[in-house]
């Protein structure tokens, strides 16, 4: 009979053989301790890795309760607040601990010992499972996660087409598309789109949403009045700078987050620009702020405490041994309508 650990469950010892460690300091690494040196670490953590070695126990926590991690890129954003507080609510109701986490830099992330290293952090610190919100390049992330059998859940995912890859988000292209059908039933014709990164899975369904309304409306797309960026004020102001001082401005611009419409808004402000008498703006999130814009913003709304519970819920039943339904869970949207729209001037004036 073979002696080879890998036919039967790779034991502790074996990664101490492989890596040419003690069983003691197999431990030390896989439980983030600091008096490992990063190249041990490393050993141990390729050995992990080639012999498909799973603990058969959670690192023990000294308040003995379990916790899950919620990993992001930018904590500062109404978006990732409204999804955290669905997500503190699902871990609450669940008896869990809600970890906040920055995600390593980007340019680290996608070393495969950084990434191990991260996940092996996180299991020592008594996490079950990892929620990652909007987080760019988040394939190595979700590979280490996967070797080390954590549960890995993004919302709303960038820059990845990740076989394994479980996520949550909102139904985009139906909830952009309904906003460019209210600006084409008011009577606009020329309407510009300012969205999101061009790598973000929700700001490219919500560009299409928006282009399938025009073409089901008959109206050519024109490529002058799109624009893809950030979800930033910033952006949004610029842009829309941009496009109002143009020789033919638009009598509509809809923004692919509420960030990018608030940025919009003033802009228009600040070239006494009448919202919506003169433009009208639409958003997408439905985010706190957006009822408190001058004027309110007509928003579309996606339940971001939902996902966050929704995410969570996935990650604590992927946690239990229960394979998801779906690979990609989404969430319906809905039109809230403010008072940032209205017909445009000669539509009003017929």
């Amino acid at each position: 009979m073979s002696s080879d650990p890998r036919r039967r469950r790779a034991t502790h010892a074996d990664v101490a053989a492989a890596a040419g460690v003690s069983k003691a300091t197999v431990s030390k690494a896989l439980n983030g301790r600091d008096d490992v040196s990063a190249t041990t670490r490393e050993r141990v953590l390729t050995a992990v890795t080639e012999l498909g070695y799973r603990p058969t126990t959670a690192p023990a926590t000294t308040s003995g309760r379990r916790a899950l991690a919620v990993v992001f890129d930018i904590p500062a954003s109404p978006y990732i607040l409204g999804v955290l507080q669905g997500a503190l609510a699902a871990a609450s109701d669940g008896h869990l601990d809600l970890l906040t986490r920055l995600a390593p830099e980007r340019s680290a992330r996608t070393q495969r010992a950084v990434a191990r290293e991260w996940i092996a952090d996180q299991r020592a610190a008594g996490v079950v499972g990892i929620v990652g919100l909007t987080l760019s390049e988040p394939d190595g992330l979700i590979d280490a996660a996967s070797d080390a059998s954590l549960p890995f859940v993004i919302v709303d995912p960038v820059d990845t087409r990740h076989r394994r890859m479980v996520s949550v988000g909102s139904s985009n292209w139906a909830g952009a598309r309904t906003a460019t059908e209210h600006l084409l039933g008011l009577g606009h014709r020329r309407i510009a789109w300012i969205g999101g990164p061009e790598a973000s899975d929700a700001a490219r369904d919500r560009l299409y949403g928006y282009q399938a309304a025009l073409d089901a409306a008959g109206l050519e797309v024109d490529p002058a009045l799109i624009r893809s960026d950030q979800f930033d004020v910033s952006v949004g102001a610029r842009h829309a700078r941009e496009l109002l001082t143009a020789a033919e401005p638009p009598t509509a611009i809809m923004a692919a987050d509420d960030e990018i419409a608030v940025g919009v808004l003033a802009t228009a402000h600040a070239l006494g620009i009448r919202v919506p008498d003169q433009l009208s703006v639409t958003g997408f999130d439905d985010t706190p702020q957006a009822a408190w814009t001058t004027p309110p913003l007509t928003t579309v709304h996606q339940h971001l405490e939902g996902m966050g519970r929704m995410a969570v819920q996935t990650v604590l039943a992927m946690a239990e041994g229960r394979r998801p339904a779906s690979r990609h869970v989404e969430l319906a949207t809905s039109l809230t309508v403010r008072d940032s729209t209205s017909a445009p001037a000669s539509a009003a004036r017929t």
